[in-house]
């Protein structure tokens, strides 16, 4: 049965938990080469962190008709095929998802806001069946309350509709006091926010492009992964 009131912060993922580029980018550009397609810039590829890969796929010139082809062979790289070397065990092959890790110091903030009593949701626009994996994998299911992610099926895409669904899922209840907060780096995150009724922390160490998060209103801009369990206490007194 759900306590009220709660206390929720919805933490973004990619850039915010995980500094995931590198495989993300590795299965974006096997995706082109195997599509015969000239591969995007390497500003263009970062913009690929945080949106929907439906999204950008689309903004790079993916046509129509080529869009499910293209995200397959992604999804391909990125969750099944053993052809990137692990940072994390070097000479040890691994898909996309887990050529990747866990910024330094997160385990210790998402220790401090638990203790603290927060109820710690994982909100990505990554597919959930992704998603979850990936949490497993870097230790982060055991840090949180949950993770909630997009639908296979794309019916659940954008970062608006991965909270309404957390939300319902938890029982979350404005009316009976509940609070949230979303924590993320980019646009997608302060936009999906915003689109709920919430604030966005932004993460400055992310993904983030100069200026973007304030432009698409962010409260409040943190720097360094230190300062987030303190960042959170100050929001919600």
């Amino acid at each position: 049965m759900t306590q009220h009131p709660m206390r929720v912060v919805l933490l973004d993922l990619d850039g915010t938990l995980t500094q995931s580029h590198f495989g993300i980018i590795a299965s974006v550009v096997k995706a082109f080469e195997e599509l015969g397609m000239p591969v995007p810039d390497d500003a263009e590829l970062h913009r690929f962190i945080g949106p929907a890969i439906q999204e950008s796929m689309t903004r790079n010139g993916v046509p129509a008709d080529r869009l499910d082809e293209a995200v397959s062979v992604y999804r391909k790289y990125y969750t099944d095929e053993n052809v990137f070397d692990d940072p994390n065990n070097p000479g040890h092959l691994v898909p996309g998802r887990f050529y990747n890790r866990l910024y330094d110091g997160i385990p210790e903030q998402l220790a401090a806001l638990r203790k603290a009593g927060y109820y710690l949701a994982i909100a990505t626009c990554k597919p959930e069946y992704q998603a979850v994996p990936i949490c497993d994998h870097f230790h982060l299911t055991g840090m949180v309350d949950g993770v909630y992610g997009a639908s296979r099926d794309s019916s659940r895409l954008d970062k608006d509709q991965v909270i309404r669904y957390a939300f319902d899922r938890i029982g979350f209840d404005a009316n009976a006091g509940d609070r949230a907060l979303m924590v993320g780096d980019r646009w997608t995150d302060a936009d999906g926010a915003a689109a709920c009724g919430l604030d966005c922390l932004g993460c400055g160490w992310g993904y983030a492009e100069d200026g973007e998060l304030k432009k698409h209103g962010a409260y409040r801009i943190i720097d360094r992964v230190d300062e987030l369990s303190g960042a959170v206490e100050e929001y919600f007194a």
